[in-house]
């Protein structure tokens, strides 16, 4: 037996090694791309006991393979201003793997958008579009291009000449989009537009999260809010736990943050915090929904107009001090890495009992280590924000089939597959011995599927 126990130590330093190496050479090789590294890193050391059990993936080089995208595409976009000036931004997709189905991810229009960035959203794509059960592979996209303060003139003629050059390389079958940050149902109409002026063609299975006069899916907008709170509340349940009568704070006040409140709030929550990038609210009788929707998505003002409504409510610039609000459950929904690890000791200290994760990647390395030391409850993101993906899955199964299906079946088959997500995740740490690790069972689920399929295709 002592001997048997020497020998598993063995292939796991082994392994070890090897998945320290990977990284090294990930590092050289993708030089200043700290997000991409990060998000590696985060798999690559949840697969140590999967590659243990199961060496032919090492045999067969699947990580290698799958940490180097298939494509990564970089191309100018200019295009002209309200005042006749040309403007150029740069726009990028990176179409992942396609091991499960044609590439799908979203298009994110921010300023901060680089290579690392992007690169890091696909490869978190691709385990999250394998949760789905859907058939499809992990992609994304997007541009430079700051929508904020432009007109909607502006912003059509940067879409269109966006889509001018990703025309060249998207399609039902090959690559199909959809919004992230800054790419709502207005920028997919003006992409949808020019994509069927060039094609000659109504393909509307190339662009997801379209309007639903044009084969968009009823339930899309919501889905990555109600999404993440659904499996939340899996994950609380199987701890005799709820939303109902909990304290809640919700970071941002996008589509994510506001639906993600919307359903926490139908499950019995009290949330008392939301933010934007200027700042956030804290309102201790509990935010009133209706007047963050009429800011946000009718007047496009900014989070701290919100106290004028409510006296009893409170602003403070800076975004990082929601952190501070006693409660019971946390969903950072703004962006990647808003949750550090002085943030993550502050809502330990104060009782904090879940997180989930409702934007890509929204905690550090080191808070998510915080997190699970204490037993705090944790849904990573590439598991727990799936909702936008699957819905948007089912929207292409709506296009190719010609049907419409209504909200309350949209929201039936997302909760199902939300509730399927969280239990594939929970199956695979027990079955590798980390039994309640949440970001590790999601890496070892969603990476053996693809996993498997990329060894069945050949080296490709």
């Amino acid at each position: 037996m002592k001997v048997m126990e020497e020998v598993k130590e063995s292939e796991t330093y082994n392994v070890k090694e090897y998945v320290k190496h990977l990284s090294k050479i990930i590092e050289k090789r993708n030089p200043n791309e700290k997000e991409f590294h990060q998000a590696v890193k985060e798999v690559l050391d949840s697969l140590v006991p999967v590659l243990v059990k199961k060496p032919t993936y090492i045999q067969h080089a699947v990580l290698e393979r799958m940490i180097e995208p298939e494509r990564l595409i970089t191309f100018r976009v200019p295009w002209v201003n309200d005042q006749g000036k040309v403007k150029v931004n740069r726009g990028f997709r990176v179409q992942y793997n396609s091991a499960l189905g044609p590439y799908k991810g979203g298009l994110r229009f921010h300023p901060s958008v680089n290579a690392s960035i992007i690169k890091f959203l696909g490869f978190e794509q691709i385990l999250k579009n394998s949760f789905t059960g859907q058939p499809i592979g992990g992609g994304k996209g997007g541009s430079d291009f700051d929508p904020k303060g432009k007109s909607d003139l502006e912003i059509m003629r940067f879409c269109q000449s966006f889509m001018t050059e990703l025309s060249k390389h998207v399609g039902p079958d090959i690559d199909v989009p959809a919004g992230d940050i800054g790419v709502g149902a207005r920028e997919i109409g003006y992409m949808f537009g020019q994509y069927k002026k060039l094609k000659g063609a109504y393909e509307a299975g190339v662009l997801t999260g379209k309007g639903i006069g044009y084969g968009g899916s009823l339930g899309r907008k919501e889905a990555t809010g109600y999404g993440t709170v659904y499996f939340v509340e899996e994950m609380l349940n199987n701890q005799g736990l709820s939303f109902n009568q909990s304290t809640v704070v919700v970071s941002g006040s996008g589509n994510v943050s506001i639906y993600a409140m919307e359903k926490a709030m139908d499950l019995g929550a009290k949330v008392v915090a939301c933010s934007d990038s200027n700042g956030y609210i804290y309102d201790p009788n509990g935010i009133n929904l209706d007047t963050v929707k009429q800011l946000k998505d009718v007047e496009n003002k900014r989070i701290r107009e919100y106290v004028k409504d409510h006296p009893d409510a409170s602003f403070k610039k800076g975004s990082t001090g929601i952190w501070s609000i006693p409660c019971d459950i946390v969903l950072p929904c703004a962006t990647q890495n808003e949750l550090d690890e002085e943030s993550a000791n502050l809502l330990i200290a104060n009782g904090i009992k879940a997180v989930g994760e409702g934007a890509n990647m929204p905690s550090t390395l080191e808070a998510i280590d915080a997190f699970l030391d204490k037993g705090v409850l944790f849904a990573p993101a590439k598991a727990a924000n799936a909702g936008g993906v699957a819905v948007s899955a089912l929207e292409m199964a709506q296009n190719s089939s010609r049907l419409t299906w209504t909200q309350e079946e949209v929201d039936a088959k997302l909760k199902e597959i939300m509730t399927s997500i969280y239990r594939e995740s929970m199956q695979a740490s027990e079955e590798y011995g980390i039994s309640g690790n949440l970001v590790a069972g999601a890496n070892i689920a969603g990476f053996i599927k693809v996993a498997d399929a990329m060894i069945d295709q050949g080296v490709i």
